[in-house]
């Protein structure tokens, strides 16, 4: 019996309420229940919750990327992927059920007690920071401001999900596009290439 399909149910119940009330506070019957697969076959298949959080963290961290670069990488010019990231979170931020980063929340709660946990909220934003990076070395920019544009990015995940609104991706929209600005008058031989 193919366990993909059935793997995916248990994953698309553990994302929604993981990432909407807490690694915590949801238990395992409650995924059971909610993805509609046995006890049994969700612990053959997640032998722990420790595991099944894992799965649920790398597999948002793939797609939430993906989603990401598909938005970003449709834009021709390389200044405007940059900002594109800030037009994509602001898509992100009005979401309905948007709680902030998953990531952030999930460290938050067991980043002290579970590495695994630790590894995948730093892999997360190392991947998300790296990105960053390719985009900033496409625009011909310095890679200084791949850091910049990560600590504006994040700034503004954190104070969406407290605020409730999605303006603070366009408060780091206008901050990206200012030092996008500064960093082309900063290095004209870098930006003519």
């Amino acid at each position: 019996m193919d366990q993909e399909p059935i793997r995916t149910r248990v994953l698309d119940a553990a994302e929604e309420l993981f990432y909407g009330r807490g690694v915590q506070s949801v238990g395992m019957d409650e995924i059971r229940n909610a993805s509609q697969v046995s006890l049994k076959r969700l612990y053959q298949l997640f032998p722990s919750k420790g595991e099944l959080v894992e799965a649920y963290l790398k597999r948002r961290d793939l797609r939430w990327r993906e989603a990401l670069a598909r938005h970003a990488e449709a834009e021709g010019d390389p200044g405007a992927r940059i900002l594109a990231v800030f037009d994509w979170l602001y898509g992100w931020f009005a979401e309905p059920d948007f709680r902030g980063c998953g990531f952030i929340n999930s460290f938050g709660e067991l980043g002290a007690t579970t590495p695994a946990v630790a590894d995948a909220a730093r892999a997360h934003k190392e991947a998300f920071r790296a990105y960053l990076g390719g985009l900033v070395a496409g625009a011909g920019r310095p890679a200084a401001l791949a850091g910049q544009l990560a600590l504006l990015a994040e700034g503004a995940i954190t104070t969406a999900a407290i605020s409730g609104s999605a303006e603070p991706a366009r408060q780091a929209e206008d901050a990206a596009r200012v030092l996008l600005e500064a960093s082309a008058v900063a290095s004209p031989a870098v930006s003519r290439g």
